[in-house]
């Protein structure tokens, strides 16, 4: 599953505000043991668990947009939407931070 998330900052400000959400979706989420592994610049391996089963993807920064790509299991289907809701949600929150100029670096 492919989402894209459009934001208008700069792609080294965006992924910093992509660090922050991921360390408040963490911290917040932190039983499913949320990882994020940033295997580029602009790319980062992510992954958490859930009913026993470990799900991941990538998160790629780009001009003007995230992409979030994860492998989702059959019998998580159901639960995709609101799993990348969520994901979003949190994302946009720290794109509005950034873009207020509060983000801490």
């Amino acid at each position: 599953m492919k989402h894209t998330i459009e934001h208008p900052l700069p792609i080294d400000t965006a992924k910093k505000a992509c660090e922050k959400a991921f360390e408040s979706y963490a911290e917040r989420f932190s039983k499913y043991n949320p990882t994020a592994d940033w295997v580029t610049d602009h790319r980062a391996e992510v992954g958490f668990e859930a009913k026993g089963a470990k799900l991941g993807g990538t998160l790629e920064l780009k001009e003007k947009a995230i992409t979030l790509e994860m492998d989702v299991p059959f019998l998580f289907k159901p639960f995709r939407n609101k799993a990348m809701e969520v994901i979003e949600r949190e994302i946009r929150e720290w794109i509005g931070k950034a873009e207020n100029g509060e983000l801490d670096d």
